[in-house]
């Protein structure tokens, strides 16, 4: 499903990262784990074809990344992956269900509002459909970012550190719905983190190390 080689990633011409070589199944579970500077955020970006212009490969299901035009990568994207990004990207001006409609209208697929009723239904969220993401908790707009990621069922979710803001309860709460929309859809799943209490959670994990410039 996501296979890195020899990958590196240049912010400036005197300034990259290079990545440890990996393979991650369909319907794996895995942490990507490494401290602040390591380039968690970075590797999701690269594998979700959100960052572009980078040496090596990455092969998401059986796709090259770097071989598809911005419209098609475009897509690609929305109809493969779903992202759980650090902060949520709702848009204010909507109410829930409006948020999640716009997950298919971007990737050019229909319109399916009993798939959103059961989305939300599985997120506890149904009673807040019609509400206005300004008027939610952080964990209740936590959970419509979870559910905007996998309404499209992506092969593919990328949860970027999103746990690292919310209390004990709340990030038990936050990856088992994660762990939950990946299983009902046979998704990969892939967070990224330096929240230590989510290695009991997910028994497969990468490790970065801190960033460097390659030799």
């Amino acid at each position: 499903m996501i296979q890195v080689s020899k990958l590196v990633y240049r912010y400036t011409p005197a300034t990259a990262i290079a990545f440890p070589d990996f393979t991650v199944q369909k319907g794996e579970h895995f942490l990507l784990l490494g401290d602040s500077g390591s380039g968690k955020t970075t590797l999701l970006h690269l594998a979700g074809g959100l960052l572009r212009q980078y040496e090596g490969s990455v092969v998401v299901d059986g796709t090259e990344l770097s071989t598809l035009s911005e419209t098609a990568l475009d897509h690609f994207r929305g109809k493969k992956i779903g992202f759980v990004f650090q902060r949520n990207h709702l848009i204010s001006a909507l109410s829930v269900e409006q948020n999640l409609m716009l997950s298919p209208y971007l990737a050019e697929l229909p319109l399916d509002h009993a798939h959103i009723t059961e989305v939300l239904d599985a997120l506890g969220l149904e009673n807040k459909r019609n509400s206005r993401v300004t008027t939610l908790s952080q964990g209740q707009a936590q959970r419509v970012a979870i559910a905007r990621a996998v309404l499209n069922k992506p092969s593919i979710i990328f949860a970027d550190e999103p746990t690292s803001a919310l209390d004990d309860k709340n990030c038990d709460r936050v990856v088992s719905l994660l762990l939950d929309a990946a299983r009902l859809h046979g998704s990969t799943l892939i967070v990224a983190t330096h929240d230590q209490r989510l290695k009991s959670k997910l028994q497969h994990q990468i490790r970065l190390t801190a960033a460097h410039e390659p030799a």
